[in-house]
């Protein structure tokens, strides 16, 4: 039994939490600070879900952001943090909403990435624990751990908060997934541009560059490429060489503009490569030179994209400085694939990014048998027939990604299109463009606000109507 000067005090500081809580935002977050919290926390995660005689753990970093929570019944945002490292929340359009709805916000970084990889030396063997299976299971019990640790907070037991599911692209695919999986751990999820689909030769992504180009600009992407390829056969080293990439292997090398082109339109930023290049064909000017400012200036240092990141050598290294390109690529090699190949005909990238280029990366990479059974993975979750409910599903118009994602509506998962030139990837949390980043996903430059900010009074709806039915926070500690 707990002694009565001891329970005091911690009533007390629960009280004081309370109060913290309904004061409002901390002065930096006020002033437009780009995350709302950068402050770590750490939990003991366990490695292998599916194992019963495998106890090991690791140390998963996670961060929380209390400045709303209508304290201590309000509602917990769980924001998934998907293909990358995670420095802390950000203050995006889920900000506002936390807001509005007197949410915790609580992220826990995705295994292997960032600070919370199991194993310091990342070989193929000690990556068979990265899975979006494995880290359906962390979610699950993180979220169980973050509920106690907040109860053990607030001095109560058995109490069970309404939580609510966010993710962006692999994480809105995980959020989706883990209402589909574990429908009494949230009462809904938002899956933007939630990429559900596992697909082997994801031939619309090249598609979808081309029509969100438009045909001036499509016409100059596809000349430079063909430009370009022949550079390769004369004088490879020159032709890389001009865009900072003489390290890159030739096909490696046309990855790397195959990426540059589509990001843009990805995240928002078509005038970036096509005002250049179409007045560069306009006026007779060397689109190669012209694209390889593009790539340098807009993809490589505005975007914060490494060249060695499409260096098979580079992702060989088990012991990296930067290890999300190559776990990512072992997430594509084992599970979900996504191989943006060329179509066969009007392709905007090169026909030498085909099938084979991937697999045999796969295999130079992470050895012998790593591929990805993709049907396996859509029998699995169900794809874009998802037997769940629940799940606001979003996408921007010009993402190529969309065609991964569930575009259209059924039972209790709406799905909305948001359209605009330059709506893309995750643009209802994040606005547009998305480089400089978006405080509280301003879409004020969108070139259509009204299209985003529709979308977002939908989700709002749905995160209302589902916070309602959901189950009331219990004290009983049953289910």
């Amino acid at each position: 039994m707990m002694g009565s000067r001891a329970r005091l005090v911690s009533l007390l500081f629960a009280f004081l939490l309370a109060r913290v809580a309904e004061a409002g935002p901390p002065a930096a977050a006020a002033a437009g600070s780009r995350y709302l919290t950068k402050d770590e926390r750490w939990m003991n995660q366990r490695l292998d879900h599916f194992s019963p005689t495998d106890h090991r753990r690791f140390k998963q970093r996670y961060f929380e952001f209390l400045d709303y929570h209508r304290a201590p019944g309000g509602p917990i945002f769980l924001r998934i943090c998907g293909e990358s490292a995670c420095g802390g929340i950000p203050n995006d359009y889920l900000a506002v909403l936390a807001k509005k709805f007197g949410a915790a916000v609580v992220t826990p970084e995705h295994r292997y990435y960032g600070k919370s990889s199991p194993f310091k030396r990342l070989t193929t063997e000690n990556l068979r624990f990265l899975s979006s299976k494995q880290a359906l299971f962390d979610l699950a019990v993180f979220r169980e751990y973050y509920q106690e640790s907040l109860n053990a907070r607030y001095n109560r037991t058995g109490f069970d908060n309404p939580w609510f599911v966010i993710g962006v692209s692999y994480s809105g695919a995980l959020s989706a997934w883990f209402r589909l999986k574990f429908p009494h751990l949230t009462c809904g999820s938002l899956a933007s541009s939630g990429v559900v689909r596992a697909v082997y030769n994801y031939t619309d992504f090249d598609r979808q560059v081309g029509e969100s180009a438009g045909s001036e600009c499509k016409a100059a992407l596809q000349e430079t490429t063909r430009l370009v390829e022949q550079q390769l056969l004369s004088d490879s080293r020159l032709v890389k060489t001009l865009f900072g990439a003489q390290t890159l292997k030739n096909d490696d090398f046309l990855y790397l503009l195959a990426d540059a082109a589509a990001e843009a339109f990805q995240y928002g930023h078509p005038d970036a490569v096509c005002t250049p290049l179409v007045n560069a064909k306009k006026n007779g000017k060397n689109l190669v030179e012209t694209f390889a400012q593009i790539v340098k200036v807009f993809y490589v240092k505005e975007m914060e994209t490494p060249v060695s990141s499409y260096d098979q050598e580079y992702l060989k290294k088990t012991t990296p400085d930067d290890s999300s390109s190559r776990l990512w690529w072992f997430q594509v090699c084992s599970e979900v694939a996504y191989f943006q190949v060329a179509p066969k005909t009007d392709s905007v990238r090169s026909a030498r990014i085909n099938t084979k280029y991937h697999l045999d990366l796969c295999r130079n990479v992470f050895g012998e048998g790593v591929y990805p059974d993709v049907s396996m993975t859509n029998l699995y979750y169900g794809g874009t027939r998802i037997a769940a409910s629940k799940i606001v599903f979003t996408n921007g118009s010009q993402d190529p990604w969309r065609h991964a994602s569930k575009q259209k509506s059924s039972k209790d998962m709406p799905s909305y299109l948001m359209k605009c030139s330059n709506c893309g990837h995750g643009t209802d949390l994040r606005g547009c463009p998305q480089s400089p980043f978006r405080i509280q996903g301003d879409s004020s430059n969108c070139s259509s606000p009204a299209a985003v900010n529709t979308v977002r009074q939908q989700i709002a709806k749905y995160i209302d109507l589902w916070l309602s039915q959901c189950q009331k926070p219990s004290a009983s500690g049953e289910w």
